[in-house]
């Protein structure tokens, strides 16, 4: 859980701090996903396995591309 912190804190450092740590969990929770890869105790076969990594690779894309192209702002006078 993230902590709560002092509204000063310089955006950037925020950044840091909360990317750091959401990454972090990301990968914990990779590391997991990868425990069902034993196959004396779960069964998969070949889609399996692809259709969980498509999901994931798309949806990696999908937030890295938020940071490369930030969403459009509707148009105002």
């Amino acid at each position: 859980m993230e902590k709560i912190t002092p509204t000063n804190e310089h955006p950037r450092d925020r950044f840091k701090r909360l990317a750091t740590a959401r990454t972090n969990i990301v990968l914990k929770r990779l590391k997991v996903l990868g425990n069902c890869s034993n196959r004396n105790i779960y069964e998969y076969d070949e889609q399996d396995i692809d259709k969980v990594f498509s999901e994931i690779e798309r949806k990696v894309k999908e937030t890295k591309a938020k940071f490369h192209f930030p969403k459009k702002r509707d148009f105002k006078l």
